[in-house]
């Protein structure tokens, strides 16, 4: 059965002054698939995901999110489509109570009702039993974990995760690995990650960016012998 394509995009593009930030990137995402962006520092991972999700906009190029053009939609209109984003740097709502940072994803998705919703997302991250503790007291990890949450509270088409297991311990990777595996089929997972254990434990294609440009695609074994990601980036 021939692999469906979530999201397309075709010559997606941008700069900032003189950096290249992105730079006519063609990409797809297919159906079900756990995807994984790499590359070095400053190589546009960041900056191309928020275009896929809508909060930088496009100077040029088009986005179709199953088979419909978004590339002009706004970040929530993105989200009621079903594609969810948890940030680089977590964000969550630090005054507020685990459950209700949850709650008020599960809201903003139209789910219902919230209070079934956000304990789903919570037991699927482990964190149930801390639904009463002020987010912000939480470790970073768990906070980590919290934001994993708010996006599966989105139940997302596509989950987009930027660098989630930074400042995890390896037991919390384990867990994140587990979760990730457990959100396939039903969502496509797009992972940005700089852990290689991570991506090549979880991916089935890599793409790596490189200077806002497409270095390679391909199968993470494929991927590993690329004398030119081995250059740029994994090292010989």
């Amino acid at each position: 059965m021939a692999a469906v394509t979530l999201l397309e995009a075709r010559g997606l593009t941008r700069h900032f002054g003189g950096l290249k930030a992105v730079d006519e990137v063609d990409f797809d995402l297919r159906q079900g698939e756990i995807h994984a962006l790499i590359g070095p520092n400053g190589a546009g991972k960041t900056t191309f995901v928020s275009l896929l999700s809508g909060r930088i906009e496009t100077q040029s190029g088009r986005i179709t999110f199953d088979g419909r053009d978004i590339t002009r939609l706004p970040a929530h209109a993105r989200v009621r489509l079903g594609i969810a984003y948890t940030f680089q740097i977590t964000q969550i709502y630090a005054a507020l109570s685990v459950f209700d940072n949850v709650a008020l994803a599960a809201q903003s998705r139209g789910s219902h009702p919230l209070g079934a919703a956000a304990m789903e997302a919570l037991a699927r991250v482990g964190l149930e039993a801390r639904k009463d503790q002020i987010a912000g007291t939480l470790s970073y990890g768990h906070q980590r974990l919290l934001e994993v949450a708010m996006g599966l509270a989105l139940k997302p088409r596509l989950l987009i995760l930027d660098e989630p297991t930074q400042g995890l311990s390896q037991g919390e990777i384990e867990t994140f690995n587990g979760i990730v595996k457990s959100v396939v089929p039903e969502a496509t997972v797009l992972l940005i990650e700089h852990n290689m254990d991570v991506v090549m434990e979880l991916a089935e294609r890599i793409t790596v960016l490189n200077f806002g440009e497409v270095l390679a695609t391909g199968t993470p074994a494929a991927i590993r012998a690329n004398p030119a990601v081995q250059s740029a980036y994994l090292g010989a």
